[in-house]
């Protein structure tokens, strides 16, 4: 915990970069590979000393071991979700592999859940649905990632096509999986962006009333268009999926969506994300969200609220554990004499 905050952390990836998960038949994947890291390179926060370059291999396979001394050793993380991220277009076994997120959690079973991917387009609607259920079924996924954008147009597909994605939300369904969740916003490469709209999610949403899904990244650079489906929709959520890393970098902005986002959607309608491993180790992230503020002008010139301590409980942990049936008080009790940070990362925090 962080200053007796319970923290849930929506979206952890163990990445799979490694030469030999990079597709040989595409002539654009090792330059893609090599602008992803650029881009998170210059987010990850400069002096603190788990993102110093020098001591980290990023473009790897990430391990167990690695991400479990990132995310929990490193920083004051109770529980979190292992997502694969179900993107094909550059990787021969997923941007963020089935194998690797279910290993996590079937590790640390008490701190990580584990959420599946698929892609209807990979190997056509049938092997998407089969995926599925082995994902559900046998490895125990919690919930389903889905990334319908992607580098070449005939390999996209819309989030309210009946014909695709509505098979897959009812087989979810009938599974017993309640949560969906999608990547929208931020493109890699030269993905079209208008694939990576929110607004594809509206119809989901009136027809699966029963199901709750979540939206990353805050769907930037959809952000009007995210606020509002989160405000006119009980069930749409919005995962900060890494977005505190722009706080040093562009603060005025972080200040203006959030202050955004509890004026218009509430504090109920926010889950905590930190993005690790790319986005590098969560505690800077966290010691800024907890002394994060909406600035007296923004308040008077916006009309925002200010972020109390209770909105910022329910952003860390609450709602991201109400969604998922976890039951915080007995968590807390379940790891109590627990130690999960290092007490070299306490006194920095």
């Amino acid at each position: 915990m962080i200053d007796d905050i319970f923290v849930f952390d929506n979206v952890i990836h163990l990445y799979d970069l490694s030469e030999a998960n990079i597709r040989r038949d595409r002539a654009d994947a090792r330059p893609v590979l090599e602008q992803t890291l650029a881009e998170v390179k210059d987010l990850r926060w400069k002096g603190y000393p788990l993102h110093d370059d020098a001591q980290f291999d990023w473009g790897r396979r990430w391990n167990v071991d690695d991400m479990y001394d990132l995310v929990f050793r490193q920083a004051p993380t109770d529980m979190a979700m292992a997502q694969v991220v179900p993107m094909f277009d550059w990787f021969t076994d997923w941007y963020a592999p089935v194998t690797t997120q279910h290993q996590m959690a079937a590790t640390y079973p008490d701190r990580v859940l584990f959420c599946g991917g698929v892609d209807p387009m990979l190997r056509g609607l049938n092997d998407a649905l089969n995926q599925l259920d082995y994902q559900v079924n046998e490895l125990g996924a919690r919930s389903l990632k889905f990334y319908n954008g992607h580098a070449k147009n005939g390999d996209c597909w819309r989030c309210d096509d009946e014909r695709f994605a509505y098979p897959m939300y009812e087989r979810a369904r009938d599974a017993g999986v309640r949560v969906l969740q999608f990547h929208k916003g931020n493109p890699h490469g030269l993905q079209n962006v208008e694939f990576l709209s929110p607004l594809d999610l509206q119809a989901p949403a009136r027809d699966f009333p029963d199901m709750d899904f979540i939206v990353h990244h805050l769907a930037l650079p959809y952000f009007d268009e995210m606020v509002s489906l989160a405000a006119r929709f009980p069930n749409v959520y919005m995962s900060l999926a890494g977005y505190m890393a722009f706080y040093r970098i562009a603060p005025r902005r972080v200040q203006h969506h959030l202050g955004r986002l509890l004026q218009v959607g509430g504090a109920d309608k926010i889950l905590w994300g930190s993005e690790a491993a790319l986005a590098g180790c969560p505690a800077p992230y966290l010691r800024a969200f907890m002394d994060f503020e909406i600035p007296d002008d923004m308040r008077a010139g916006y009309g925002y609220p200010q972020i109390t301590r209770d909105d910022k409980k329910k952003i860390l942990g609450e709602n991201f554990a109400r969604l998922m049936g976890i039951d915080i008080e007995q968590k807390k009790a379940e790891f109590a004499g627990k130690a999960q940070c290092s007490e070299s990362t306490v006194a920095t925090l």
